[in-house]
């Protein structure tokens, strides 16, 4: 049985705590990306996919995601451990040397759950795209899920993808684009102004539906069903979801800042009691 809404709020809090967590005990990491997509991480493994029990890296009879902007690495290895794919306790082991749980995921390890590397960015697209097609060819009628960063679509590796998804009628796919407006040095606006994602995507002839409410569990399991149900009429699906990077941490929140810094221990002590629920299981 999936979880109530009550259920997935207190795991949202719970990562946002394996998050802060992680990236202040090495004073690395990206929490501004990682806490502005956790609800929608946590929806995605605990309500929305339909997944096996354990891991492998055919991934038949089931859907499959795949993250493209990796540096948000730390919200993907929470919501993994605490879905099941490996121990909860390796999240202390989070960019070590030696760790299989580096600051972009890698495949070479095969840490339980990542299906692509995903350092270099803009890439991710053209991998589940082709997980897609392998889906069609094989008779599984299972959905291929992506997550880009806005700022991401900066790199033309995306719109060769774009084009080609439409073209080739790849309809078992739903990429999700973050849309916080925001990115390491700047807003996305100041740094490479892309005017309408929703109409750039039209334009290349997908499917678009947005999510206004992107960091509210219930408003994103509505989303996301809505783009389920538009898949395998011939158009990939795009949903472009409306988030807060840092979100759940206030002076994490409406900057850029923290795209990229480790909050110190006085910072992490302010983020955690704004983030603190019965139950908590911190590792």
């Amino acid at each position: 049985m999936k979880p109530n809404t009550q259920q997935l709020n207190d795991l949202t809090i719970q990562v946002r705590r394996d998050i802060l967590r992680m990236v202040h005990a090495v004073n690395s990491g990206h929490p501004g990306g990682s806490l502005g997509c956790t609800e929608f991480l946590v929806a995605l493994y605990q309500n929305i996919m339909e997944r096996k029990e354990g891991f492998d890296m055919d991934g038949i009879g089931e859907d499959l995601f795949f993250l493209s902007n990796g540096h948000i690495s730390p919200v993907f290895y929470s919501v993994l451990a605490r879905s099941g794919y490996f121990p909860v306790s390796e999240l202390a082991t989070f960019r070590l040397i030696n760790s299989r749980l580096q600051g972009h995921p890698t495949t070479h390890d095969g840490l339980p759950g990542v299906r692509i590397a995903s350092g270099s960015l803009g890439q991710g697209l053209s991998v589940g795209i082709g997980a897609a097609q392998a889906k069609k060819l094989n008779g599984d009628n299972h959905i291929i899920y992506t997550l880009h960063g806005d700022g991401e679509l900066q790199e033309g590796q995306n719109w060769e993808a774009i084009m080609y998804a439409s073209a080739k009628k790849v309809d078992n796919l739903i990429a999700t684009i973050d849309l916080n407006g925001k990115q390491i040095d700047g807003s996305t606006d100041e740094v490479l102004a892309m005017g309408s994602i929703r109409a750039k995507f039209e334009a290349f002839d997908w499917d678009v539906l947005e999510i206004e409410k992107g960091n509210d569990i219930e408003a994103i399991i509505a989303g996301m069903n809505d783009a389920k149900s538009r898949t395998g009429k011939g158009k990939p699906v795009c949903v472009l979801l409306h988030t807060e990077m840092g979100n759940g941490v206030d002076f994490m929140m409406y900057s850029h800042a923290w795209h990229g810094k480790a909050p110190n221990d006085t910072q992490l002590e302010i983020a955690l009691g704004q983030n603190y629920t019965e139950g908590e299981s911190d590792y």
